[in-house]
C-alpha cells in the first residue's frame, strides 16, 4: 500500500465478543478475554503497517449498566491485561494513552492504566488509545466546562471563541489527529456515541466478522477498502 494511502489513525469498534461466545456455547466472559487477545494482536499488526495511531473502544458509558459480574470481569481483565502486557509496550515502542471518564473506573483498574500510561509515554512507534467509560456526549460536556473556565480565567478571549476548531483543543483526543478510518465488526452500522466530533471526515467501514475473529487478513481488508475511496473533505476534486 502507498504512503499516502495508509491511515494515520485508525479506530475500532470492537463489537461481537458475547455473541461469539454464546455461539460456542461459552460464558461471556470468555469472549471478552478472547477479545483481549485480538486487540494485543491486531496493534502489532497495525504498528507493523507503519500506522501510528490506534483508538478502540473498550468500555463506553452505557456498558456500565451490563451485570455487575460482566462488568467487574471486564475492569479485573483489563487491570491484569496492562500489568501484563505494559512491559512488551515499552520494548516496541507502544504509548499508551485512555480517553473518557476514567475517575469512573474501579480505583485498582485506574491505578494501573495510570501506571502503564506513566511507564510507556516514550513510546514513539505507535500510540494506542483505549477509550473507557467513553462517550462523546460525555466528552462535549467536559470540554464546553473547560473552555467556560479559561473564558472566566481570561485564558480565553471572545477572538479564541470564533475559532470553530476550538473545541478540538479540549476534546479527551487534544494532540491526536482525527481518524481517517473507523472499523465496526459484528455486523452493526451505528457509531454507538463513539467519537462523533472526531468522526466528521471518517471514512467507515462495517464487517460482520466478529471482533474475536478479527485477524490481519481482516484488517487488511478495510485497509483495501480505505485506499479504494476518494477523500474529499467536503471539497469537488478536480
Amino acid at each position: 500500500m502507498m504512503k499516502e494511502q495508509t491511515p494515520q489513525h485508525i479506530a475500532i469498534i470492537m463489537d461481537g465478543n458475547g455473541r461469539w461466545a454464546q455461539r460456542k456455547g461459552l460464558s461471556r466472559s470468555y469472549g471478552h478475554k478472547q477479545g483481549t487477545d485480538v486487540l494485543e494482536r491486531t496493534l502489532s499488526a497495525v504498528a507493523d503497517r507503519g500506522i501510528p495511531y490506534l483508538t478502540v473502544y473498550a468500555f463506553s458509558t452505557e456498558n456500565w449498566s451490563r451485570p455487575e459480574p460482566e462488568v467487574s470481569y471486564i475492569m479485573q481483565l483489563l487491570a491484569k491485561g496492562l500489568h501484563e502486557y505494559t512491559p512488551r509496550f515499552i520494548k516496541e515502542g507502544v504509548r499508551l494513552r485512555a480517553i473518557g471518564d476514567i475517575d469512573q473506573l474501579p480505583a485498582e483498574t485506574a491505578a494501573q492504566l495510570r501506571d502503564s500510561m506513566e511507564q510507556t509515554k516514550g513510546g514513539q512507534r505507535i500510540t494506542l488509545c483505549i477509550a473507557l467509560s467513553y462517550s462523546s456526549y460525555t466528552e462535549v460536556s467536559h470540554a464546553i466546562r473547560h473552555i467556560v473556565a479559561d473564558v472566566q480565567s481570561r485564558r480565553l478571549s471572545s477572538d479564541d471563541l470564533a475559532r470553530p476548531e476550538l473545541i478540538n483543543d479540549y476534546l479527551y483526543t487534544s494532540g491526536m489527529p482525527m481518524p481517517d478510518l473507523l472499523i465496526r465488526t459484528g455486523g452493526e452500522q451505528r457509531l454507538s456515541n463513539f467519537l462523533l466530533l472526531q468522526s466528521a471526515y471518517t471514512e467507515l467501514y462495517f464487517t460482520d466478522t466478529l471482533w474475536p475473529d478479527f485477524d490481519e487478513a481482516e484488517l487488511d481488508k478495510a485497509l483495501a477498502d480505505y485506499a479504494s475511496r476518494q477523500r474529499r473533505f467536503g471539497k469537488v476534486l478536480q
